[in-house]
């Protein structure tokens, strides 16, 4: 099942990027047939039958490209990169783009490990007649060696926007025969569906005259920092440490806060911090370097203090300006959690979704849905195919 037509078939040299902004090199990674993604797609339906929901949508071969493209992390320009996946038929596709979840690995990258399994569900999903991004984020593919930027919105919306500009240069040109269409639309779990709520709220209200938003599918996304950091330090027993450890050593490396990581972690941990987030080891590696005892992992005098003590002051207002603030949305949102997930509270999803209600969002525009039973890694897999038959709806109303 994980054997492809066509490996490395076409390559686009870097001399090519000259006239584009963004563009830099698009090359062909993978191509699937139809009848290999009806046989991946029957397989995993085994599974999780609630992918039968997508079978009927399924109308061509798929062709995937490793794009690289410009950006911008901490006021310098990079090159960044992901993966842009087409209908082998020619034609003009709406977009959309995948936001994918927590990952320290940069081996593990979408564009570095095209044919993970969880990737190429997202892949195939170009045969139902859309261009599909998967960005790596800073840090991971070609951009490796710099600190992921993790849940800081800034970095985040800007090298997902200037991927989906250079998929647009790269439609027509390097690639042949395929344009992607200024409609769009975004969907993500974990910390992607964070970044795609981050992402929806930016392209509503800062670049409507450039795309057309369609609507964005949120699932288990921590919307407000402020409140997931919360609940993961007001316990005795947090069981992904990995995560906490994430925020705080992304959060002091782009001097999101002035405080030094001793001020919010115990050592050894506060030491050793930097050296776990180096792109080589996985969530089980790093939990076994912390600790899940929250007592031990985290200074006392922060947990005393996180919330009012004005020494943390810079450490809450690093939480607020990474969070999105709740607005009134006119685009359709569909935010979905499993009502069981240790890792990232459900509670979330309730307190943000009644806050875009409280800050004027309709109920027939932002629907929630949360899974009954099911935790964080149980849900993914629903949360994505109902986002999808969600997504595909709207664009139907579209007329695309």
């Amino acid at each position: 099942m994980l054997l492809v037509s066509v490996i490395l078939l076409h390559s686009c040299s870097r001399e090519e990027e000259k006239g584009y902004k963004y563009l830099i090199s698009a090359e062909k990674a993978l191509s699937y047939s139809p009848v290999y993604i009806g046989n991946l797609v029957n397989a995993a339906a085994a599974y999780y039958p609630e992918i039968d929901q997508i079978k009927p949508l399924i109308s061509d071969g798929v062709d995937v490209y490793t794009v690289i493209y410009k950006t911008m992390l901490d006021g310098k320009a990079i090159e960044a990169s992901g993966l842009m996946c087409v209908p082998q038929a020619a034609g003009k596709f709406p977009v959309i783009c995948f936001q994918n979840g927590t990952n320290t690995v940069d081996a593990y990258a979408p564009s570095n490990f095209p044919l993970n399994t969880q990737y190429q569900m997202i892949e195939i999903i170009a045969s139902m007649g859309y261009v599909v991004l998967i960005p790596d984020y800073p840090g991971f593919g070609a951009s490796a060696g710099k600190p992921h930027p993790y849940l800081i919105r800034e970095p985040t919306v800007r090298a997902v926007t200037d991927m989906i500009r250079a998929a647009k240069e790269a439609g027509g040109n390097l690639i042949k025969d395929i344009e992607a269409d200024n409609l769009l639309a975004f969907i993500g779990y974990s910390q992607g569906g964070w970044a795609t709520m981050a992402l929806h709220k930016a392209f509503e209200t800062e670049y409507g005259n450039e795309f057309e938003l369609a609507g964005s599918v949120c699932g288990a996304g921590p919307y407000d920092i402020t409140y997931l950091f919360s609940s993961m330090i007001n316990t005795d027993v947090y069981p992904m440490p990995v995560y906490i450890g994430y925020i705080v050593n992304a959060y002091s490396y782009y001097k999101q806060f002035t405080n030094p990581v001793t001020d919010i972690l115990n050592e050894p941990y506060a030491t050793s911090l930097a050296g776990l987030y180096n792109g080589k080891l996985d969530f089980s590696q790093i939990n076994a370097q912390l600790t899940t005892s929250v007592q031990a992992l985290v200074n006392s005098s922060f947990l005393a203090g996180f919330s009012t003590d004005a020494h943390y002051e810079s450490v809450r207002n690093a939480m607020v300006l990474n969070s999105i603030a709740p607005w009134h949305t006119t685009k359709p949102l569909y935010l979905i959690h499993g009502g069981n997930d240790t890792q990232v509270n459900p509670q979330v999803t309730e307190y943000f979704y009644n806050r875009l209600i409280e800050a004027g969002s309709s109920p027939s525009t932002v629907k929630k849905e949360i899974l009954p039973g099911l935790d964080h890694g149980d849900a993914a897999v629903p949360a994505i195919v109902k986002g999808l038959v969600f997504i595909n709806d709207l664009m139907k109303g579209a007329g695309k």
